[in-house]
């Protein structure tokens, strides 16, 4: 017979897991946590079957998740497919009638389908809607040269407040409309911050292909744990914050700024990442809060 100790399941171990979670749960019962669902996470099935089982746990243990998507890869593979030409000005895809149905198509009828599909495997949690059910999000276009590419201008979240109230798992795709019902592409980035902050969230977390924020970009350990608003200000002037690392910690920004008490930018190519974060003293990525946990009074 094994010893269940040669297989990884050393008793002492998995109890102090647990103890270790346990202040992290009651502290963080019944808080609200948008998560950006993106990356590698998104496309590789073992890693979307453990967020789905991360989702899960956070529901079960009172917590309340939404999850916010996106799906550029996606959309630009089927646009492939239907030999529909590509065009990007500065990065941005640009939408015209024809792409914006595809990128309806990809993230309403298929991204969100499996996404709600695989945490629904674990009960009957998941919701799927988009930023045009319900008046959830209100859009304006970005501008002219970039067609249907849209910007928030306003979250309206009664509809996610209800599904919350119900227990379920709101999974919201980025389409938004305008007053007239025109419908837009939205980055699902932008979307996610201004969610937690109309939702007041307790956190906003960015599943990215990147460890954190790093001092130095060579050096995957030079991981910086915490900062507060004026210390990104700090790192951006002296250059540690540069090149891709500039949206990704200006949606984290963004979502503070909204109103989120914290957000956090994760490695999503790490399994069960959201729970190192969020139920461990150590953590994993790096905590963006308004202020300095000095002024705050909470730990490092």
């Amino acid at each position: 017979m094994t010893d269940i100790t040669d297989r990884g399941y050393a008793p002492e171990r998995r109890a102090s897991a647990l103890i270790e979670a346990l202040p992290y749960i009651n502290r963080f019962r019944d808080a609200i946590v948008v998560i950006k669902f993106g990356g590698n996470a998104m496309v590789d099935p073992d890693l979307s079957r453990t967020f789905a089982e991360d989702v899960v746990l956070l529901r079960s243990v009172g917590l309340r998740p939404v999850v916010v998507h996106g799906g550029g890869p996606q959309i630009g593979r089927l646009l492939g497919k239907l030999d529909i030409e590509t065009e990007f000005v500065d990065g941005l895809r640009v939408t015209d009638a024809e792409t914006l149905d595809v990128a309806r198509m990809v993230l309403v009828g298929k991204v969100g389908r499996d996404i709600v599909g695989q945490i629904n495997v674990h009960g009957a949690f998941a919701v799927g809607l988009s930023g045009e059910d319900g008046g959830l999000i209100r859009a304006t276009r970005r501008s002219e040269a970039l067609g249907f590419v849209g910007d928030v201008a306003e979250v309206r979240p009664a509809i996610v407040e209800s599904l919350l109230n119900e227990g379920l798992i709101p999974v919201v795709s980025t389409i938004g409309a305008d007053d007239d019902g025109q419908a837009y592409n939205i980055n699902a980035d932008t979307v996610a911050g201004a969610l937690a902050g109309a939702l007041g969230a307790e956190k906003a977390v960015y599943l990215t292909d990147v460890p954190g924020l790093l001092a130095d970009v060579d050096d995957p350990s030079s991981i910086i744990a915490r900062a507060s608003l004026d210390e990104l200000d700090a790192l951006e002037a002296d250059g540690t914050i540069a090149g891709g690392m500039i949206p990704k910690i200006g949606a984290c920004r963004h979502a503070v700024e909204s109103g989120a008490a914290s957000a956090h930018l994760l490695d999503g190519r790490v399994p069960h990442v959201l729970l190192l974060e969020l139920f461990t003293d150590a953590g994993i990525g790096t905590m963006i809060t308004p202020t300095h946990a000095s002024e705050t009074g909470e730990p490092a």
